[in-house]
């Protein structure tokens, strides 16, 4: 029996001055992930020998120069330089960020020839990878414009018991409440209900909506977001027979553990929703982006240069990433199977004359049975 192939995760290297590569090579330490999956670092071969020999690493790794050379068994290096990359860790630089940046931009390519099954990035600097080719917030909005095919992406923060999705992400503060409107709200309450069906395979999803103002607006006294915008909002997600809730206060919601009734909370802005995520996660929180062809995940933390190459980052959060892509992956497998509708494989016919398909199954089958019936009744 032919061996099935393992899930190729695709690893991008992020800032070569930060905790990439520690983070990495220290999850590829365990050989049991190996049986999990076939993984492919985007990056360099000099530079990962240099933090690994830094951080006094034994990960061993296999130097590819296409992602067609993978195989299985090996942790594959894919080479995207051939210049040499100045290392500077634990301090940000602008060649660090274009590092990032080719990285990424290989992978990018390779998802659309179909060379791996799902993404897993790295922490970036968002200020040292701009560019002429890069003007965006971050890993989100980049990867929605590459390979989004039109789809609109949703950031959610997870872990294995609090999903947290955002309205608005990488925006200043001034801005946020301009971009809280009741389209927006309803976009992504909607990406979001489908992806916990999707992606995480819960059936019927309970979504929980926080309010923009203290208080949830104290009745108007302190904002009247929650009257005009996301009270409407959620009333006509009810009739799209998505189960939104609220609007909550966050300091309450957090506060008194009520987000654990709920599959799923939908945050109005980055710091409402990630500052009590990051609280509870602690190590274990995953960055998945939703609603995109792309299954891409990145762990919950940043580029750390305060403790890049001191050996002391936690590899968790990576590791989680990898799970995560991998789950995700297989449950949208798992989801969609059943809907491709095998039944015009049964029964539809192709005429020889090129005229549209007819059910010719179900006559034969009505033409057996009556002749089955005369045989009876001629028997009796």
């Amino acid at each position: 029996m032919e061996q099935e192939q393992k899930i190729r995760v695709a690893i991008t290297q992020g800032d070569t001055n930060g905790v990439g590569y520690e983070v990495i090579l220290k999850v590829f330490a365990a050989p049991e992930m190996l049986e999990l999956c076939t993984p492919i670092i985007y990056g360099s071969s000099k530079i990962a020998a240099y933090h690994r020999k830094t951080l006094n690493l034994e990960t061993n790794f296999s130097t590819i120069n296409n992602a067609e050379e993978a195989r299985d068994g090996r942790v594959n290096l894919l080479n995207c330089f051939d210049e040499d990359i100045k290392v500077e860790i634990g301090q940000p630089s602008q060649e660090a960020g274009q590092a990032a940046l080719v990285a990424l931009d290989r992978a990018m390519t390779d998802f659309r020839k179909g060379l791996y099954d799902v993404l897993v990035t790295a922490p970036i600097n968002k200020a040292t990878i701009q560019s002429p080719s890069f003007h965006f917030p971050g890993h989100t909005e980049y990867i929605e414009t590459s390979v989004g095919d039109g789809k609109k992406a949703l950031m959610i923060l997870m872990n294995e018991t609090l999903r947290v999705a955002l309205v608005t992400t990488h925006l200043p503060v001034k801005d946020i409440a301009t971009a809280i409107t009741k389209e927006s709200i309803i976009e992504k309450a909607t990406i979001f209900h489908q992806a916990l069906k999707r992606d995480f395979r819960i059936s019927c999803p309970r979504i929980a909506v926080l309010s923009l103002n203290p208080h949830a607006g104290d009745d108007g006294l302190l904002g009247s977001e929650e009257k005009a915008v996301i009270t409407p909002a959620i009333e006509e997600l009810a009739d799209k027979g998505i189960q939104a809730f609220g609007p909550y206060a966050a300091d309450g919601f957090f506060g008194s553990g009520t987000y654990d009734k709920f599959d799923g909370v939908l945050a109005m802005y980055h710091d409402q929703g990630l500052a009590p995520f990051k609280t509870i996660a602690l190590e274990s929180g995953v960055n998945y982006t939703a609603g995109l062809p792309i299954v891409r995940t990145s762990p919950d933390h940043g580029t750390a240069y305060d403790i890049a190459g001191k050996g002391i980052a936690d590899e968790n959060s990576m590791r989680q990433a990898i799970y995560t892509a991998i789950d995700v992956f297989r449950n949208r497998q798992d989801y969609d199977e059943p809907l491709q509708n095998p039944l015009p494989k049964l029964f539809h016919e192709k005429r020889e004359d090129g005229d549209k398909a007819r059910f010719a199954k179900p006559k034969d089958m009505f033409k057996k049975d009556k002749e089955a019936n005369k045989k009876t009744e001629a028997e009796k």
